[in-house]
């Protein structure tokens, strides 16, 4: 579990590079890390430092329609990274508790995002589920499935 002392924070953008590089973009065929919402309104971003003010997690929510209730407020999670040395840890967990009461704030219905198959089980622990047919995402060229949590009645 995470040690206490790890805080969400809101960061910038640019904070997110380096660790969306490191995480999401190894052995894939970019090295890109940026997003067409990174700077859309209403776009968070969420992070943890470690003790020496180095980034270790982060995550993006956008606010984007669910595909099923396209009237509903719903948030995208993106760019969910935890540092390799910290994964199993609690931090992704603490980074999806933050954004689900980001998403709350917002009274969004719904969160949703495209989970590489390598983490899908991550999502279904958390009360996700995964809906339809399993796809390769074209940025990284890796499997994914849509997964979606209801967050509000």
């Amino acid at each position: 579990m995470a040690e206490p002392n790890f805080q969400v924070v809101k960061i910038t953008t640019e904070e997110t590079y380096a660790l969306r590089t490191a995480v999401l973009r190894a052995d894939t065929p970019t090295s890109d890390p940026k997003y067409a919402e990174d700077s859309k309104h209403g776009t968070v971003h969420l992070g943890i430092f470690d003790e020496n003010k180095n980034l270790i997690a982060t995550s993006t929510w956008v606010i984007n329609q669910w595909q099923e209730d396209p009237s509903a407020i719903a948030i995208q999670l993106r760019g969910m990274a935890v540092a390799t040395s910290y994964q199993k840890s609690g931090l992704g967990k603490l980074l999806l508790d933050s954004g689900i009461t980001h998403a709350k704030t917002l009274n969004a219905k719904y969160v949703w995002a495209k989970a590489r198959d390598s983490a899908l089980h991550f999502y279904l622990r958390n009360d996700f589920i995964s809906v339809g047919d399993g796809f390769t995402e074209g940025v990284t060229q890796m499997p994914h499935h849509l997964v979606v949590r209801k967050v509000q009645a």
